[in-house]
């Protein structure tokens, strides 16, 4: 039997039937196979590794639409006097970092993790989906560090 294939991604889809849920670091593929929850199994296989973010979709040869959610992962909750200053601790490592009102949410790293206590924050162990920031200009993957056509190094 033939997987169904999908080589699309939907920046807004509005008309899915069929959710699949994957994690931050599932969202960022090329040619993988996938399964819905209501037991599709499909084939991805865009032309470029692609950072899909929560609420994107793949659109499928038979028309159909599949929405991609946030997984639930485990992370740090982080709270602290100076959040602004944890913030720009946790980008300055390139490490993702969901903005989430008076916390921020971070992959569990327990080397980061212990900087961050050291730095007068707590944390708190959670489970739930993790949508990180884009990374600079909005968009990407914080890790990929790309400014454009000209690269840098450091």
């Amino acid at each position: 039997m033939t997987l169904p294939v999908t080589q699309t991604v939907i920046p807004h889809p509005d008309n899915c039937t069929d959710r699949v849920h994957l994690t931050y670091g599932d969202r960022f593929l090329r040619r993988k196979v996938l399964t819905t929850e209501r037991g599709l199994r499909f084939l991805v296989d865009l032309e470029h590794t692609t950072s899909v973010d929560h609420r994107q979709g793949f659109a499928l040869a038979n028309g159909a639409c599949i929405e991609v959610v946030a997984a639930e992962e485990d992370l740090y909750a982080v709270t602290g006097q100076d959040l602004t200053r944890l913030a720009w601790h946790i980008g300055n490592r390139h490490t993702p970092c969901q903005i989430d009102g008076a916390r921020l949410l971070i992959q569990r790293d327990p080397v980061i993790g212990h900087m961050l206590e050291h730095l007068g924050a707590t944390l708190a162990e959670v489970t739930e989906p993790f949508t990180p920031e884009g990374g600079a200009y909005g968009h990407g993957r914080t890790h990929a560090h790309e400014h454009g056509h000209t690269a840098h190094a450091h």
